[in-house]
């Protein structure tokens, strides 16, 4: 699953409108859909570990806590000390043990800055590395600036690794069509390390009451194969989650996914 949270802030326009009891209360609407789906990662965007903006709520921690879920990263690409402290990025839950986090800011803006993290997580005796990215919002340019390093990154894991090329998600503050942004440009200049198709195909995230664009997707490289991925319809975020389902190439189904659950 990947999911951007909006720093917790739910339909509303800004989280410091809220009281520290409206922003738990959506952090508990947050911990229902991933514990309605049960997959056996996710993957955050926009959330905070201590920001004066949602009353230094350490929003990871309090769906994790919801959610029972044993293992959580918090990789933060944005940092601002003072009075009105920001400490904010991506995160990671997980059924799985987590290990080699690694935490790349795409520059050094103190508000707004944009980020990737990856990390290694073992399901059973298949290795999974996996990206989770958050692109600028603003500007095409930035957006393509910001797929460089993470495409270097995907470079030195499929030349270094034994492992499978990294499975990349996250918001993209894009569509997949357009042959000049982020997404599209991603696949054509991946192929290089690998052959990467994007899910959900076709489905809108945002905004959540009347979708109008896809900006959300989980990317998957061969040789995994995608069974299904779908838009979850909720009211959590200014985004609608996105979820596949994933087979690794060297598994049977049983080792990827229990009876009656998505793996997601």
């Amino acid at each position: 699953m990947s999911f951007n949270i909006a720093h917790g802030r739910g339909l509303s326009l800004y989280q410091g409108f809220h009281s520290s009891n409206g922003i738990r209360k959506n952090l508990e609407r947050i911990a229902a859909i991933v514990k309605k789906r049960s997959p056996d990662i996710v993957a955050f965007q926009e959330v905070d570990q201590s920001s004066h903006w949602n009353r230094h709520i350490d929003l990871l921690k309090h769906i994790q806590e919801e959610t029972e879920y044993p293992y959580s990263e918090h990789g933060i690409h944005n940092t601002r000390l003072g009075r009105k402290a920001l400490c904010y990025g991506n995160a990671f839950l997980s059924k799985h043990p987590i290990s080699n986090c690694r935490v790349t800011p795409f520059g050094k803006k103190s508000i707004g800055e944009k980020g990737f993290m990856e990390v290694s997580i073992q399901i059973d005796s298949i290795p999974l590395e996996i990206i989770n990215l958050h692109l600028d919002f603003r500007s095409r340019r930035s957006r393509m600036a910001q797929i460089d390093p993470v495409l270097e990154r995907i470079g030195t894991l499929t030349k270094s690794s034994t492992t499978f090329p990294p499975i990349t998600c996250g918001d993209f503050n894009t569509g997949s069509k357009r042959f000049s942004d982020a997404v599209r440009q991603f696949l054509i200049r991946s192929a290089e390390h690998a052959r990467y198709t994007y899910h959900p195909q076709n489905k809108r995230t945002f905004p959540t009451h009347f979708p109008s664009r896809g900006l959300d997707f989980i990317l998957v490289p061969k040789p995994f194969v995608v069974r299904q991925a779908n838009v979850i319809k909720s009211f959590a975020s200014d985004h609608l989650p996105v979820v596949a389902e994933i087979i690794a190439p060297c598994s049977t189904e049983s080792s990827v996914s229990e009876p009656n659950t998505h793996r997601d």
